[in-house]
């Protein structure tokens, strides 16, 4: 496991690198049938990813890969599940709130999460046996990527959840665009806890901030996809964290014949 995930971070780092290069230069955006936007940032990133990702001979369900039917990738008991550049209008919108999620899926469950935000070069990494971490850009800045070991990303990583000293019940949420569902969730909470601190996030930076102990839930009640979500569902389980399936109110599983997330929260 230890190699598969120093394996997931390089390549993550390196599919950063490509949304950077792209992110300085003045790039075209083109849209998807679901009209979601597409930038070449996304298709370079992807391409890296998979070169690396290959060479571990387990198979990929990426965003941007082709479509695998669920005949075929059915009995896979083992899977990559790729978001090359999750948070795409972000990274149109220049905020600097876009991630690269890599996951692996075992048996249906998240065992293994890298989430890179390129901007920042902040890097959240866990896997099954091995904890959540995460290492601020500065420790990046410090390590030769091409040659340093995951023992020495960890000594200088912080495991998550990191101590903090707030105490206000935190959730993350849109602070002015809430949906309703989500408005009768938080008034329901607070009735529970008192006064609430809402925050806001981009991408799949808002599975980490669970993980990490900024905020204490995450409810997500509008559609997603399994890649936006299985590698912040590794990372925050390995820090103690639950992604409940709203429908079914168990864990959520992955490589479904469907791959459209149901609503979730994240705890």
């Amino acid at each position: 496991m230890k190699e598969l995930l120093h394996i997931a971070i390089k390549a993550a780092i390196k599919g950063g690198e490509e949304i950077l290069d792209v992110y300085d230069s003045d790039f075209d955006v083109e849209y998807k049938d679901d009209k979601s936007p597409l930038t070449l940032a996304d298709k370079r990133s992807n391409a890296v990813i998979e070169s690396c990702l290959l060479e571990t001979n387990i198979p990929v369900l990426s965003e941007e890969g082709r479509e695998i039917r669920y005949e075929e990738r059915k009995d896979w008991k083992r899977l990559w599940v790729v978001d090359p550049l999750d948070g795409t209008k972000e990274f149109v919108k220049r905020n600097g709130e876009f991630t690269v999620n890599i996951a692996m899926a075992e048996n249906n469950r998240p065992v293994l999460g890298v989430i890179y935000v390129p901007v920042k070069r902040d890097l959240y990494f866990a896997a099954s046996g091995i904890g959540a971490y995460k290492a601020e850009g500065a420790v990046l800045n410090e390590l030769n990527v091409e040659s340093y070991t995951l023992d020495d990303l960890i000594e200088q990583s912080d495991r998550m959840p990191i101590e903090t000293s707030r105490s206000m019940f935190t959730v993350i949420g849109s602070r002015s665009h809430m949906s309703e569902e989500t408005e009768a969730y938080v008034n329901e909470l607070r009735e529970e806890k008192g006064e609430i601190e809402i925050i806001s996030a981009g991408s799949a930076i808002k599975l980490c901030l669970v993980a990490e102990g900024v905020a204490d839930e995450y409810p997500r009640f509008a559609p997603t996809m399994e890649w936006d979500t299985c590698a912040g569902h590794a990372i925050a389980n390995c820090a103690g964290k639950t992604v409940i399936d709203h429908t079914t109110q168990i864990e959520m599983v992955y490589n479904r014949e469907n791959l459209v997330n149901n609503w979730f929260i994240v705890k």
